[in-house]
């Protein structure tokens, strides 16, 4: 039996996200004939996790009275980016947001709020039931009704090219019996979502050491879209730099992905408490969460890191309340209620990155911190006076460590995922190393992303990189359909 339903396509998109159903569903409304290929059983990916989008001027933000111009975005993301950042493609991102957001909603995503996150400005457009409602139950469906075939379990190994250099096909695997396929293509939009869990390519083309990199998302992108458009000539562009969000519980014997929104990770890493290395010494202002790539980037500068806690911190956490908002994730949340639960039965499964201790001699006794003792009466101290002289920490944060049993959570550094990898022009039109167009073939999504962004990712204009994949998707449907219309190629 043929892994697709037809042999000749005019479209061909390489991953079932939020870009790659986007792009599916403007397509098939344009009149392509359009399949979809994802290599895991499951659509959506990573995009189903997106919990909100960013948009500037749009009808939601008016009714908030949000004093937020284009032009400050356009200068602000600028500014963030030191100019690395692609300033046309910001300025037509930044165009149309406020028109995807009406055209999302057109096609039945639900919007909860819209809202900054830590100190980033009001840009998350905020839908309820996150990316996962918005694939699964909005475009899926109409994608489906559209006429775009989605076909599961089959990846793209490799692209054809006719002698024009033009794309022509694409060569596809059953990945149960690993047999191959070939399908014609006049055209090709890679959305597969980076490379975050290619940790070959993370050691190779990024400044993060992949054993303390904690991704946590999909754990299907793996660069395969990358390597398929480099194969063929495109522009290795803007790798380096991941969607950080700070601190992550380091447990390297569960699936990354359940700590996400867990009371327990949301205390050590989300309330500006103490941190300190390897040695057992702090070393940031940890307000630095306030912006949680800034965060993840300050971790990186030590080779371990620890989050400090007593009883008393925990206490108050679940009967006080939080000592800030959570910062990488939307919740109502104003206790944090599991928290004991979730440490006693991480200490009960002897859980790898978790230590108790009756004593802050014997925390550091357990844990190797040689240090940690002189530096928590230290910054006991600073807590007594009420002021951070060593980084200067707003002293409602300044929390003393002194109430026994104390604990200490390894943590490494969370990333959702990579931005960049190809580089494309304002059609979404992946260029050779020339700079030149590669006809019929597209990038949309995280591929896609580095013309956004410099070496960190902004929090300040939070739902940016989710905004940009449904965007690109619908932009480069539409530019693919103009190419075929003016190619005369269609089927």
């Amino acid at each position: 039996m043929a892994l697709t339903k037809n042999k000749s396509y005019d479209l061909v998109i390489i991953g079932a996200g939020a870009s790659g159903f986007t792009a599916a569903y403007q397509a098939a409304k344009n009149g392509l004939s359009v399949v979809v290929l994802e290599k895991g059983r499951h659509t959506g990916g990573s995009g189903d996790w997106v919990e909100g989008i960013f948009a500037v001027d749009s009808d939601m933000q008016k009714a908030k009275n949000v004093k937020l111009t284009k032009d400050d975005v356009l200068n602000e993301e600028l500014e963030y980016s030191h100019y690395e950042a692609d300033t046309n493609s910001w300025k037509q991102y930044i165009d149309h947001s406020a028109e995807m957001i009406n055209w999302l909603k057109d096609l039945g995503v639900k919007y909860v709020d819209v809202q900054g996150l830590g100190s980033g400005n009001v840009t998350w457009h905020l839908m309820e039931g996150n990316g996962k409602q918005a694939i699964h139950t909005a475009i899926e469906p109409e994608t489906i009704k559209a006429g775009a075939e989605i076909v599961t379990s089959v990846a793209a190994k490799s692209l054809i090219k006719d002698d024009e250099g033009k794309i022509s096909g694409v060569v596809i695997e059953d990945q149960a019996d690993k047999h191959t396929e070939t399908i014609d293509a006049k055209a090709v939009i890679i959305a597969t979502g980076g490379y975050l869990n290619n940790s070959k390519l993370i050691d190779q083309d990024t400044n993060y050491n992949a054993k303390q990199l904690i991704p946590v998302n999909s754990g299907k992108n793996t660069g395969d879209g990358l390597e398929l458009a480099w194969d063929v000539g495109a522009q290795k562009y803007r790798m380096g730099m991941a969607m950080l969000f700070g601190g992550y519980v380091k447990d390297s014997t569960n699936p990354s992905y359940i700590y996400r929104t867990s009371d327990m990770n949301g205390a050590v890493t989300q309330q500006s408490l103490l941190w300190v290395n390897e040695n057992g010494q702090r070393f940031t202002n940890e307000e630095v969460v306030d912006n949680f790539s800034h965060a993840g980037n300050a971790l990186f500068t030590q080779n371990k890191i620890f989050s400090i806690i007593d009883q008393g911190t925990i206490d108050h956490l679940m009967n006080v309340g939080l000592y800030k908002d959570m910062g990488t994730y939307f919740t109502t949340q104003k206790t944090l209620d599991g928290l004991q639960k979730e440490i006693d039965e991480s200490l009960d499964k002897n859980l790898p990155f978790i230590h108790k201790a009756d004593t802050i001699a014997e925390l550091a006794k357990e844990t190797g911190l040689t240090g940690l003792e002189d530096e928590v009466s230290h910054y006991n101290e600073l807590c007594k006076n009420g002021k951070d002289t060593d980084y200067n920490k707003d002293p409602k944060f300044m929390v003393a460590v002194d109430q026994g049993p104390y604990y200490a959570f390894e943590l490494g550094i969370g990333a959702f995922c990579t931005m960049g990898g190809l580089k494309v022009d304002l059609d979404n039109r992946v260029l050779n190393d020339d700079g030149e167009v590669i006809e019929g073939l597209y990038a949309a999504g995280n591929d896609a992303a580095g013309i956004l962004v410099g070496d960190t990712y902004g929090p300040n204009m939070p739902g940016t990189e989710g905004g940009y994949a449904f965007y690109s998707g619908r932009h480069s449907a539409n530019t693919v359909t103009k190419y075929l219309k003016k190619s005369s190629v269609l089927n």
